[in-house]
């Protein structure tokens, strides 16, 4: 953690819906202002896609089928620690790209699948944004989490993160309903030990609840809408978050605990902005105090 060189972490299993919370940061960034270090969390598989595809092959002719992108041997979990506590410390660091598909893949003449060359960070910029699976990771060789001065966990009902990864797959990605079931219980164990302990380090988490029948996911046509889901917002440490005035800001929300909000699906990125421009203005003031410039 630090005051100087400040970092974001938001982490949550593919299909979770991070993208949400990112986009609500990218906004705060824009009209504040704020240069962010922006890091994606696939940059750190171990593997490219073509070769991520070989070993799996191999893992399954061996017996192993439960081989995925959740677990530790897939990954630089050493990278990602050494890139945050580089950061913390310095405000530096080295990162590279995932390329996804073609339009990403274009403008560095490289196939989709593949990883760019790693680079340095771009300097003098005012804090670390991480979005991806393991951005809370602890491990008896790695601990990220603890380094990071903001940690966001969003987790749907698992129903729920099922059906969105179940849309996304088929109709984006063109598989089989049937192929995306074998990866999710080949995630299982991964999923387990690796992702569901992380938002036990997380500062906030935001889990969204559909209040419409998904008890078969896999059957599911559509994904449940913002106006068909309640978000639960669960704040580890509630000092100093003023619940009254989200009360009062966001109609229709509710205590369900001492320290847990309940708020409307379609009020989910009013409600994050509301809960973290405080939290990245008093990050910016700290950080202009401890460097002398305020």
């Amino acid at each position: 953690m630090s005051e100087r060189h400040p970092i974001i972490a938001i982490t949550g299993s593919s299909g979770a819906g991070t993208s949400t919370v990112t986009r609500t940061f990218a906004n705060i960034f824009r009209r504040d202002d704020i240069s962010a270090a922006i890091i994606e969390g696939d940059s750190f598989h171990r593997y490219d896609r073509k070769e991520m595809k070989r070993r799996q092959a191999d893992a399954e002719q061996s017996g192993n089928l439960n081989f995925s992108h959740f677990g530790s041997d897939n990954n630089l979990f050493g990278e990602l620690e050494a890139l945050f506590a580089s950061y913390a410390k310095t405000g530096r660091g080295r990162s590279r790209k995932y390329l996804h598909n073609e339009e990403e893949a274009a403008p560095y003449q490289q196939a989709p699948g593949t990883f760019t060359d790693w680079e340095d960070l771009a300097q003098d910029t005012d804090m670390l944004f991480y979005e991806g699976l393991h951005g809370a990771v602890v491990t008896p060789e790695h601990n990220v989490a603890q380094h990071a001065d903001l940690l966001i966990g969003v987790v749907p009902v698992i129903n729920l993160e099922w059906i969105q990864k179940l849309y996304r797959d088929k109709n984006m990605r063109g598989y089989s309903t049937e192929a995306v079931t074998d990866t999710i219980l080949r995630r299982m164990p991964d999923y387990v030990n690796y992702i569901v302990p992380q938002f036990g380090h997380t500062h906030v988490n935001f889990q969204r609840v559909p209040m419409v029948d998904t008890s078969n996911p896999f059957i599911a046509r559509d994904i449940p809408t913002a106006d068909e889901s309640m978000v639960v917002i669960r704040f580890a440490k509630p000092k100093g978050i003023d619940f009254q005035y989200l009360l009062n800001m966001i109609h229709d929300s509710y205590m369900s605990r001492a320290n847990t909000i309940v708020v409307p699906g379609g009020k989910m990125e009013l409600a994050m902005q509301l809960i973290f421009t405080p939290f990245i203005w008093r990050m910016m003031e700290r950080k202009k105090r401890a460097m002398g410039l305020a």
